[in-house]
């Protein structure tokens, strides 16, 4: 079947965008928000020339989607119809167990008539997170919540030694919370590494992350 991903650049979208093409399903485009007034992907904070390199890595066309976050959910559908015209018939998700979120997911592709597909759900937290880097991909700390997760974790690659230390803290390792986001560099799935570099440490008040570019 083809799908269009819902991708964030983060570790969970990308590991379900590999279980569904395991599954024999075709990818025909990564489907990323953005906000507008930052001119970077949400969450994850991606600029466009990082979100080309994602595309140029994983062989798969973008659709970008700017949003100034109050129209989030129509600009959502809307590219979905776009990947619609393009042929996809389903939409995959990389969400684990927040009911809200799948929901959210759910609505968005039956007002686009649209199939999903959560290859991820349900699954206990931290054997997925153990599954992304036993299978060798490379996750970089983008952002984090600072009242959750120290700065001096940004830009460090995530490793089982990593997680312990941040289990240490009281969040939980798989940043399910908002406490973190992750950018992934390498993999399984990637036909060839992104070329990057981590750069300097922005303050956003409540949040903090590293450029990378």
């Amino acid at each position: 079947m083809k799908f269009v991903m819902s991708y964030s650049c983060g570790k969970d979208s990308t590991l379900a965008l590999q279980k569904l093409t395991d599954m024999g399903n075709e990818c025909i485009a990564l489907l990323v928000m953005v906000n507008e007034n930052a001119g970077r992907s949400y969450f994850h904070g991606a600029d466009y020339e990082l979100m080309e390199k994602f595309s140029a890595a994983l062989d798969i066309p973008l659709i970008v989607c700017p949003s100034d976050g109050y129209d989030y959910h129509i600009k959502f559908e809307e590219g979905l119809k776009k990947a619609k015209d393009l042929g996809a018939e389903a939409v995959g998700f990389g969400d684990i167990d927040l009911e809200g979120n799948r929901q959210w997911g759910v609505d968005r592709c039956e007002n686009a008539g649209l199939g999903y597909f959560y290859p991820l759900w349900q699954r206990d937290r931290e054997d997925v997170l153990s599954e992304i880097i036993d299978a060798g991909y490379e996750c970089i700390i983008k952002s984090v919540d600072k009242s959750k997760l120290g700065t001096e974790f940004l830009g460090r690659k995530l490793t089982h030694s990593l997680i312990e230390e941040m289990k240490n803290t009281g969040i939980d390792a798989c940043g399910e919370n908002g406490e973190y986001h992750t950018i992934v560099v390498n993999g399984p799935v990637f036909r060839m590494p992104l070329d990057v570099k981590v750069g300097d440490i922005i303050d956003f008040g409540s949040h903090a992350a590293v450029v990378i570019e």
